[in-house]
This record gives structure tokens, sequence and C-alpha cells, in this order.
């Protein structure tokens, strides 16, 4: 961890120049409190650093939150430690990158699983009550569910201090935050 200044701390071990100066401007306002805090995967973004945690007294900033509204992110302990996974974890991330379609645009080629089949029924009825049409934003938006998403998300399998194999997932918003960006200029308006 790196104190930048007195309102601005770093995790992240690689920092463009263009992205500290975008997190020190952030910092600089003066409902920051305590201070904003850079993550590992912290990058520019646009009105604020994508990647970065920053907490405000008495103030929102919706540019704060950005286009990365959305993403998901969780950790699962798996009943796996460090001696179950191969030693040479190449075919694990190659099984990993076959499941699940990653990189800008990417898409499943159908829905195939009962799991997400049933997940989309229920997301297309709950649309359908909010007369809501999915697909005028995003067209193939049935393919996405279950893609990773591109830029800073990622899939990890990771062992803690412990041995314990844990799973890691940083997933995409599917463009959420843009939409919500979108809608509050149209507001202004």
């Amino acid at each position: 961890m790196e104190h930048i200044t007195k309102t601005l701390v770093s995790w992240a071990s690689i920092l463009e120049d263009t992205t500290r100066a975008q997190a020190e401007t952030t910092a600089t306002m003066p409902f920051i409190h305590p201070h904003v805090a850079l993550m590992p995967d912290a990058h520019l973004g646009l009105g604020a650093t994508v990647g970065s945690v920053i907490p405000t007294r008495g103030a929102i900033m919706p540019a704060a939150v950005g286009v990365d509204i959305g993403c998901g992110m969780i950790a699962v302990r798996t009943t796996h430690d460090v001696a179950d996974l191969p030693a040479d974890r190449r075919a694990l991330r190659e099984a990993i990158e076959r499941a699940v379609p990653l990189s800008a645009g990417a898409a499943n080629q159908a829905v195939t699983r009962e799991h997400t089949e049933a997940r989309l029924v229920e997301l297309r009825a709950l649309a359908a009550e909010a007369g809501f049409d999915p697909a005028s934003y995003a067209a193939r938006w049935e393919l996405q569910l279950g893609t990773l998403g591109s830029g800073n998300h990622f899939i990890e399998v990771t062992v803690d201090e412990t041995g314990t194999a844990w799973l890691f997932l940083h997933s995409g918003s599917r463009g959420v935050g843009m939409l919500t960006g979108l809608s509050r200029r149209v507001v202004a308006l």
C-alpha cells in the first residue's frame, strides 16, 4: 500500500500516470472522506478512476459509479486445497476459457444449460411486466449471460495463506453503467 497524498491511498502495483492524475484530482474534492482508495485493477475511467473506492461525506458522485455499475465481484472458498490443484494449471485455465466466453463482444454460441434457460424465462417475464425490451439496448443480451466481459474483468483460481483454493470473479456489467450514464444525461436535459 502506498499513501500518495493524505486523501489518496493505492494498492495498485502498476499505476499509469493518467490514472494517478485522475485519482489525485478526485481525491481533492472537499467531501472525500477519509480517502480515495485505488485497488489493484485501477485504470483510467470516464469521470472517475475505475477500480477505486470513493467514500464521501454529505455528497453523492454519480460519475464515481462510472460504467462499471452492475459488475459482479465474488470470492468463493472451495473445498479444495493447493495439493488438489495440478502443478501445471494451464489445463485448468484453458477449461475455464472454453466454458466462459470472454473479451469485448464475446457471447455464447447458444443457450444450452437448463439453469440458464430458466433464468432467461424469469428475466423475460420481468422485462415484459416492466414494459421493457432488453433487446432494444443489447440485441444479444440472452447470449451474454454467463460471459465474463472485457477490460479489467477476470476469473482467477487462487490460494490463500492456509492453502485453501478460492475462485475469484469480477464479471462485466454488460453496459448497465453506460445506460445509467445515458439516462442521467437525458434527465439533465
